[in-house]
């Protein structure tokens, strides 16, 4: 290990027989995160997938954000201002999303803020990532939120072989035509990454999609998203450092690739995750394609 360098810390919580909210404050508690008393706006950004609901594993469950929603709340006050947010994408629109996935419901219950990204006011920043220069708007629900907490998944995504919190973030970009950004999708990535800095991240794997659905009753927390994702790739069977946007994001500052597990072993999830095969190549490659010949843009696919 080089010296100067601090390694950040992920914890790995198997919820088993316990509920979701206790098995996210021991996430919290393995990592020494302390949620500060004196907070007074949260945003919360789940990963909202089309409109395929939770059972799929794709999309963050609304249940897990409410543990979290009554988590913050007992931590710091009844009365905290919390915003769950999500954009517009090229094939989902929020205002259906919310109510089909089942936020619209549970926001009410928990007495939580849905926020449409796209249609928040929003200041406009330059930024480089890659070599590659970008002009993005950011919306102002993040910037003036006191605690940002990024809610992902682990999904084997075609054109970044992995996704999980740092491509949830570029989902804040309220551009809705997001795969204006393909080409030089990694660097976008990045770039967001740059600019709206989430200040913890709490992954939702109580289903994980991989090749199939598969209950996994998994909580992974970390306040590096680098770290985070390169603990998931590494549950899914894939080598961080081959994942352009992982990579980049070490290199240029964002977080260490390298970490400390906390809790249960990455073996035991990795073990009972439901692995790529063969054929996920074989589509893996014709989106690829796809992108190079710019069919994604008139066919729409979905980000």
């Amino acid at each position: 290990m080089s010296e100067g360098i601090t390694l950040s810390f992920v914890s790995l919580v198997k919820i088993g027989k316990t509920n979701v909210k206790k098995a996210l404050n021991d996430s919290l508690e393995l990592i020494g995160y302390r949620i500060l008393k004196d907070i007074k706006n949260v945003v919360i950004k789940p990963n909202m997938c089309y409109y395929w609901d939770y059972t799929t594993g794709q999309t963050t469950d609304p249940k897990f954000v409410g543990a979290l929603v009554d988590l913050v709340r007992d931590k710091v006050s009844p009365k905290v201002n919390i915003s769950i947010v999500e954009s517009d994408a090229s094939a989902m629109r929020c205002k259906q999303a919310f109510k089909i996935l089942g936020y619209e419901k549970m926001a009410k219950h928990h007495n939580a803020i849905l926020v449409n990204l796209t249609k928040d006011k929003s200041d406009r920043v330059e930024v480089t990532a890659g070599g590659h220069s970008f002009s993005f708007m950011i919306p102002r629900t993040i910037k003036n939120a006191d605690l940002r907490i990024g809610v992902p998944k682990i999904k084997y995504l075609a054109h970044t072989k992995v996704s999980c919190s740092l491509k949830n973030t570029f989902g804040c970009n309220p551009y809705p035509k997001k795969f204006k950004y393909h080409p030089k999708l990694d660097e976008a990535i990045v770039a967001l990454n740059k600019i709206m800095k989430f200040d913890l991240y709490i992954l939702d794997g109580t289903i994980v999609s991989g090749i199939h659905p598969r209950k996994l009753d998994l909580v992974m927390s970390s306040q590096d998203p680098v770290a985070l994702d390169a603990a998931a790739a590494k549950i899914a069977g894939v080598n961080p450092r081959s994942v352009r946007h992982i990579k980049m994001a070490h290199e240029e500052g964002i977080g260490n690739i390298a970490f400390i597990a906390k809790g249960i072993s990455i073996d035991y999830f990795a073990r009972k995750y439901p692995r790529m095969n063969y054929k996920y190549k074989i589509m893996s490659l014709g989106y690829k394609l796809t992108v190079k010949l710019g069919l994604d843009k008139r066919l729409s696919l979905s980000d």
